[in-house]
């Protein structure tokens, strides 16, 4: 395992690929469409690619996190076209299961291995490389690219084809209403008049403690909405876990919830601000500020 290649390097792809650099031992050849990340990669000691079909044709692994559907099956099959049989395509993206049982399918078909890793944490972890990273398709293949994963975070197993992005939805489907929750409630607080510094620091101890509480909330006090996750990726992630539920014949009402604030955030020009910005759908509907 020699040389990997990395497609995608925007705000959590980057420094992923960058621990990669860091860690692995490995070559790491990168693109991605815009000049700044291609730069950054370089400057971090990244091999630059001058184009995708460039990984296809010469890594052995293959690493993508892409933002659409249709990037992500667009680059998956030119994978399939023109890159070297055996390759392993880890496909880091949040996607939709079904699709990637066909991916995974069409993959086998033409001699290749499809691994879904989806992640978790955000820029932060993945600055860190401690992101969670929910890994379905075949063990074996597991096992074979579980070093190369844990330069980026912890891999856990989840089981066949398709398994990891069911986890991810899991996982969006308790984070998105979280902070939905969170929104609603500092906004509350705010409509009430209490001190809402003091009351992250009465309650950061409690049972809300963890990493979405101390990362979110600040951020939300100090109206800082620049993305460590963008709402868009998220509610991609929503929208998907509404479509699996409805072939599985099931209703997820407070996921109903979470999509409409998403929606609001979507028609209202903030889609592309951190999660914290979900509290301005709750300042309009209130009529209030949530700051420090």
């Amino acid at each position: 395992m020699k040389k990997i290649g990395f497609l995608g390097m925007g705000v959590m792809g980057l420094p992923m690929a960058v621990n990669l650099v860091k860690k692995s031992g490995c070559e790491i050849i990168g693109y991605d469409p815009v000049e700044k990340s291609r730069t950054e990669f370089a400057k971090n000691g990244g091999t630059v690619a001058e184009s995708a079909d460039d990984i296809y044709r010469t890594c052995s692994v293959i690493i993508q996190i892409l933002p659409t559907h249709k990037i992500i099956c667009e680059s998956v099959r030119r994978a399939l076209e023109i890159g070297q049989k055996g390759s392993i395509i880890i496909d880091m993206s949040s996607t939709a299961p079904d699709i990637v049982h066909e991916l995974y399918e069409e993959s086998e078909l033409a001699g290749f291995h499809l691994i879904d890793a989806p992640i978790s944490g955000g820029n932060p972890a993945a600055i860190a490389g401690t992101l969670a990273i929910m890994v379905g398709g075949d063990e074996e293949v597991f096992n074979e690219i579980k070093p190369v994963l844990e330069c980026m975070g912890n891999p856990v197993y989840t089981g066949e084809s398709a398994s990891g992005d069911v986890t991810k939805l899991v996982n969006n489907i308790i984070g998105g209403i979280l902070l939905t929750a969170y929104a609603e409630a500092y906004a509350f607080a705010a409509k009430a008049g209490i001190d809402l510094e003091k009351t992250f620091e009465a309650t950061r101890t409690g049972f809300l403690a963890g990493p979405c509480y101390e990362n979110k909330i600040p951020k939300m006090l100090a109206r800082d909405y620049e993305p460590g996750a963008r709402i868009a990726v998220h509610r991609k992630d929503i929208i998907n876990a509404k479509h699996y539920a409805h072939k599985l014949g099931v209703d997820l009402p407070l996921t109903d919830v979470v999509l409409n604030v998403m929606d609001w955030a979507n028609d209202n020009g903030h889609i592309d601000e951190d999660q914290a910005a979900l509290v301005k759908y709750y300042e309009d509907k209130m009529e209030v500020r949530v700051e420090k």
